[in-house]
């Protein structure tokens, strides 16, 4: 293995790798062998270090377990059809990243750190990478104030650890979903449009109450008079009405997806009219009362595309037609695994091939 030079590795002699059952993975189960660490302090990252996967020691007293300094990001891995493997849009995930840090007041990082740490790692960890279609290794970096003083302050040190591990696709099924009329995601102002630890925990709630009512996810909305739809769960989401693909515009409130942008670009390669403005819950209710509303479906790192069958508005659900091979959202689904498989040019320079 060619790990970069600049980067220490240490070999994880008792490997985990014999004992996944790759053809029944679990979302978040299996952590590949080795993590890498790279540190913050005295002004300047450090050399980081390819380590055995592995708890990490850490005093009660860091700042990140008591005023949320923490972020993360969610990439992909896949293994290609000529047996190499590939990164997907390591640049983009690293722009979102470096948006995030600067939001949360944390130092950022390099480009070439980013990107050296996360090759280095999947090239350790290759046999790691799942071959079974709709499957990948997911990838997640996570940086955290971790200066032990208590106190309320911005921290001056941190720890980066890069994980990785092999994953099934998100939502086996298609999602029935609520909107939200009550509970907020985020606000003009706040950090909604930044990746970090807090805005996910303060999401359960809803969600919590929309699965106790037969619900897999909540859209959420600007709670304004017309509920305008913002992104679902851990996705954006994307309505397909009458022939044009619609979906709500970024802003402060809403995490600007990777995987939204690549379909986005595709949708109008396939000469789809692509739309980013405002969608209301009334537009969709009508629009399915039309019968215009053909398919609704959300995009993320960790979901691709995940198809919509139901959508509820306080005592009112509405049922989708069902999805198949010919659906808009799983062609876009297709033509995006194909590209990251290398059986279809990568035109947009989206793959980064590192075995």
């Amino acid at each position: 293995m060619n790990v970069n030079t600049k980067i220490s590795f240490t070999q994880n002699t008792n490997s985990t790798l014999s004992e996944v059952n790759f053809n029944e993975l679990d979302f978040g189960k299996y952590m590949s062998d080795h993590m890498l660490l790279a540190h913050y302090k005295n002004g300047a990252w450090q050399e980081p270090s390819i380590v055995p996967f592995g708890p990490i020691p850490m005093m009660p007293t860091i700042l990140a377990l008591h005023y949320g300094q923490s972020v993360f990001e969610g990439m992909k891995a896949f293994k290609m059809a000529d047996g190499k493997i590939s990164i997907f849009r390591i640049k983009k995930h690293f722009d979102r990243l470096q948006r995030t840090l600067a939001r949360m007041c944390m130092p950022p990082l390099t480009f070439e750190l980013f990107e050296e740490s996360i090759k280095a790692l999947v090239e350790v960890d290759k046999g790691w990478v799942p071959e079974k279609d709709g499957s990948s290794l997911y990838i997640r970096p996570l940086i955290y104030a971790n200066e032990e003083k208590f106190g309320v302050k911005i921290s001056e040190e941190y720890l980066m650890i890069i994980m990785t591990g092999p994953v099934p696709p998100f939502y086996p099924k298609p999602l029935r979903v609520k909107i939200e009329d009550r509970y907020g995601r985020a606000a003009i102002g706040g950090t909604g449009a930044a990746k970090c630890a807090g805005n996910y925990g303060g999401a359960f709630f809803a969600t919590q109450l929309a699965r106790e009512n037969g619900f897999d996810q909540v859209l959420w909305t600007d709670l304004s008079e017309d509920l305008n739809i913002e992104e679902s769960g851990t996705m954006n989401v994307f309505f397909l009405i009458d022939g044009k693909l619609i979906t709500p515009p970024l802003s402060e409130t809403i995490l600007e997806g990777v995987t939204r942008d690549s379909i986005i670009i595709m949708a109008r390669e396939m000469g789809i009219t692509v739309e980013e403005r405002k969608i209301s819950a009334k537009e969709i209710l009508a629009a399915h009362e039309a019968g215009i509303l053909q398919e609704a479906f959300g995009a993320g790192t960790a979901a691709v595309t995940a198809p919509i069958c139901a959508i509820g508005l306080k005592e009112k659900t509405i049922e989708l037609p069902p999805y198949d091979s010919n659906s808009v959202c799983m062609k876009l689904q297709q033509l995006l695994t194909a590209m990251r498989k290398g059986t279809l040019p990568d035109k947009f320079g989206w793959n980064t091939v590192v075995a």
